[in-house]
C-alpha cells in the first residue's frame, strides 16, 4: 500500500506502489493482530503481478523445480546406453523441459487451476530403470566403452532408440488408466473416505522421503550447501520485512523509487544465484578443487561446460520424435504402480498447494479435473520422448510458503518460460552449470516446508486422542522403514512373476504411498468418532469453503467463463470434472451467499493455518 497511508496492522509487506494495494486484504474492522502479518500472502491464487514480476518469480520456480526435472534424463541415459552421447543427452534435456511447461500450462489454466507446476516425476523412473535393466534390454558391451561409441551411427541409434520406443509405449498406456480415473471421477468418490490422518503422513512424506537426494546433492560440499540454506532463510525470515528501494515508472509521477520487499519474494532465486556466483567466482581462481577426485570438485560451475558448446541454439521437439513407440507388458505394469503412487502424492500436493496459496480446499471436480490433466500430461510426455511422465512438483508447493506469492499467473509465466527453455537448446545447457551443493542447499529448505504442511492439516484432527497419535505416528514411521528396507534388500521381493515383483517394488518404494496407505485403511477401520477423527471439521471446510463460496468457483471453475455457459445444462452436473452450479442457483443472492467471502474470512481468522483471510475477486 502507499507510504503515505495510515496502516491499519493489514499492510502488504511486498510492494508499495502508486498507492495501488496489490494483496488480499481485510475489510476495516476486521484487522489481525501483528504476528499474523507473517502469515499473509503477498499475492493470491486469483491475483496477477505485473508482468515483470511473474517473469522473474517464474525463473524461480523454474529454478526450483529445476534439480529435479535435469536429473531425471540425466539417471535415465545410463539406462539408454547413452552415458557417452552428451548432444543427445542435451536433447533429452530440451524435451523434457518443453514438455513440463506445456503440460504446466494444461494444468493451471484447465486442471486443478491452483498454482502448481509439473515436471518429471521419480515415481516413473523407479519402473522405467526397472524395465531397462531386464535382460534384453541391457547394454551392450561396446556402448559402455567411450572409445568404441560412434553418436552418429546407425547401430548405435538403433540401441538407444529402441529402448526409447518402449519406454515410451508403456507410458503413453498406462498413462491412460490416470486419465480413467481422473475424469470418471473415481478420486473425487475416494476423497469421501480421506481425512486428514490420511492427507498429513502422505504430504508430510512427501518431504521427509527426500532427506536422502537433499543430503547427496548437499554433500558434495556442505560449506556450499550451508551458505545457500542461511541465505535463504536470511533472505525469507530475518529480512523479509525490509523494503528496498526500487526504481518505477508511472505516467503521473515518472520516474520514481517504490519500496519493494524483495526479499520476501524473491528469497530462493535472491540464495541461488548469489552461491551460483559465489561459485563462479571459486572456480575461476581455481580455489574449489580442478580434480575430479577432490572433495568439492561438484562445487565447480564448470564441470559441465562441454555441453553449452555441443547444444544447438534451436531444437524443436515433437511427438514421435525417436521413432514410432512399442509396448512391454512388463513395462506397463510397472508404470501403472508408479502412476498410483503419483495419484496419491499429487491429492496431497492438491491440499498443501491451496493451504500455501490462500485457496479453499480442493472440491471433488477440481481434483478430478487434475488428476487427469496429469494423465493427459502423461501421455503427452510418452508421445514426445522424455522417457518419463509428469507429476506436481512438491518442491516447487513448498516454494509457496517461503515466498509468499500464489499467484497461478506465475506458474503461467513458469510454463512458457520453460517451453521457451525446450526450444532454445543453449539455455536450458547453462542451467546445468549450477552446482549439486546449491541445490541440495535450496532442498533442505524445501522439503522441511513441504513436511510442516503436511503436518499442519492434523489440526482438523483430535491430537489429544490415542487413536490419532497412533495413526499418525504408525503410519510415518512406517512410512520410512518399510521404503528404506526394501530399497536395501532389493531381492527380498520375489513372487516369481516379474510384474509382480516390480509393481511390489515400486509401491512399497514410494513413501508417501505405504504412509497414506496405512493412514487410510487404519483411519477407516479404527473404531473413532467423526468429530474425533476430524472428518467433521474436514468436511466442513472442505464444503463450505469450496462448494458454496464464490471464491471456489473463482479459484476452481472452468476457465475463460465456461463455468457460467454451462451452469444453465442441467445434465453437467453429472460430468465428474466440472463445477456444479446447484448450490449458487439456489442461494444466489441470499443473506447466506452474499456472505460467503465474510465467513471464509472469519474461518481464517481462527484457523491461524490458513496462509491468508480470503481471495481477492
Amino acid at each position: 500500500m502507499a507510504p503515505d497511508k495510515k496502516s491499519n496492522g493489514l499492510d502488504n509487506f511486498a510492494f508499495a506502489v502508486d498507492g495501488g494495494e496489490h494483496f488480499c486484504e481485510i475489510p476495516e474492522g476486521k484487522a489481525l493482530p501483528r504476528e499474523h502479518d507473517r502469515d499473509k500472502l503477498a499475492y493470491c491464487v486469483t491475483d496477477v503481478p505485473p508482468w515483470y514480476l511473474c517473469i522473474i518469480l517464474g525463473v524461480q520456480h523454474c529454478l526450483t523445480a529445476f534439480g529435479g526435472i535435469i536429473a531425471i534424463p540425466l539417471i535415465l541415459s545410463h539406462g539408454l546406453c547413452l552415458q557417452h552421447d552428451g548432444l543427445t543427452q542435451s536433447h533429452l534435456i530440451s524435451t523434457i523441459f518443453f514438455v513440463s511447461g506445456l503440460c504446466t500450462l494444461i494444468q493451471v489454466i484447465f486442471g486443478i487451476r491452483l498454482p502448481i507446476l509439473q515436471g518429471g516425476t521419480f515415481t516413473l523412473l523407479a519402473p522405467s530403470m526397472a524395465l531397462l535393466s531386464m535382460p534384453e534390454w541391457a547394454c551392450p558391451a561396446w556402448t559402455q566403452n567411450a572409445t568404441l561409441v560412434n553418436t552418429s551411427s546407425p547401430a548405435f541409434i538403433q540401441v538407444w532408440q529402441s529402448r526409447m520406443q518402449v519406454l515410451q509405449g508403456s507410458i503413453m498406456v498406462g498413462s491412460l488408466f490416470q486419465v480413467l480415473v481422473g475424469f470418471s471421477g473415481l478420486i473425487g468418490l475416494f476423497m469421501r473416505f480421506i481425512g486428514p490422518l490420511t492427507i498429513a503422513p502422505t504430504i508430510s512424506l512427501i518431504g521427509l522421503s527426500l532427506y536422502d537426494s537433499a543430503g547427496m546433492n548437499a554433500g558434495n560440499h556442505w560449506g556450499i550447501a550451508a551458505m545457500t540454506t542461511c541465505m535463504i532463510i536470511l533472505f525469507s525470515q530475518y529480512l523479509r520485512h525490509i523494503p528496498v528501494p526500487f526504481p518505477t515508472y508511472s505516467k503521473t509521477k515518472k520516474l520514481h523509487t517504490s519500496k519493494m520487499y524483495i526479499f520476501q519474494i524473491l528469497p530462493v532465486l535472491l540464495g541461488i544465484t548469489l552461491s551460483w556466483l559465489i561459485c563462479y567466482i571459486l572456480t575461476i581462481t581455481n580455489v574449489l578443487p580442478a580434480d575430479a577426485s577432490q572433495y568439492g570438485y561438484l562445487a565447480r560451475t564448470d564441470i559441465k561446460g562441454d555441453v553449452i558448446g555441443s547444444a544447438p541454439w534451436f531444437t524443436f521437439p515433437y511427438p514421435g520424435q525417436w521413432g514410432l513407440p512399442t509396448v512391454s507388458l512388463a513395462g506397463v505394469f510397472g508404470i501403472l504402480a508408479g502412476v498410483i503412487s503419483s495419484m496419491i502424492e499429487s491429492v496431497g500436493d492438491y491440499h498443501a498447494c491451496a493451504r500455501l496459496s490462500g485457496a479453499p480446499p480442493p472440491p471433488k471436480h477440481a481434483i478430478n479435473r487434475g488428476i487427469g490433466m496429469e494423465g493427459l500430461g502423461c501421455l503427452l510426455a510418452g508421445a514426445w520422448g522424455t522417457g518419463n511422465g509428469t507429476t506436481s512438483y512438491s518442491e516447487n508447493v513448498g516454494a509457496l510458503g517461503i515466498t509468499k506469492v500464489g499467484s497461478r499467473s506465475v506458474i503461467v509465466a513458469s510454463g512458457f518460460l520453460m517451453v521457451i527453455m525446450g526450444v532454445f537448446g543453449k539455455i536450458g545447457a547453462i542451467f546445468t552449470t549450477i552446482p549439486t551443493p546449491v541445490i541440495g542447499g535450496m532442498f533442505l529448505v524445501m522439503f522441511g516446508v513441504i513436511a510442516a504442511a503436511g503436518v499442519s492439516n492434523l489440526q482438523y484432527a483430535d491430537m489429544n486422542s490415542s487413536r490419532n497419535i497412533f495413526i499418525f505416528g504408525f503410519s510415518m514411521f512406517t512410512g520410512l522403514v518399510i521404503p528404506n528396507w526394501i530399497m536395501k534388500n532389493p531381492t527380498a521381493i520375489a513372487t516369481g512373476v516379474v510384474v509382480i515383483d516390480q509393481v511390489l517394488q515400486v509401491l512399497l518404494t514410494t513413501s508417501m504411498f505405504v504412509g497414506g496407505f496405512f493412514g487410510f485403511i487404519l483411519d477407516n477401520t479404527i473404531p473413532g468418532t467423526k468429530q474425533e477423527r476430524g472428518i467433521i471439521a474436514w468436511n466442513k471446510a472442505h464444503e463450505e469453503d469450496s462448494n458454496t463460496t464464490v471464491e471456489s468457483d473463482e479459484v476452481y471453475g472452468l476457465p475463460f467463463n465456461l463455468s457460467a455457459r454451462l451452469s444453465s445444462l442441467s445434465w453437467v452436473r453429472y460430468i465428474p470434472f466440472c463445477p456444479s452450479h446447484a448450490d449458487h442457483s439456489s442461494s444466489a443472492g441470499t443473506p447466506e451467499s452474499s456472505n460467503s467471502l465474510d465467513v471464509l474470512k472469519e474461518a481464517a481468522k481462527k484457523d491461524s493455518t490458513h496462509i491468508i483471510a480470503s481471495v481477492r475477486l
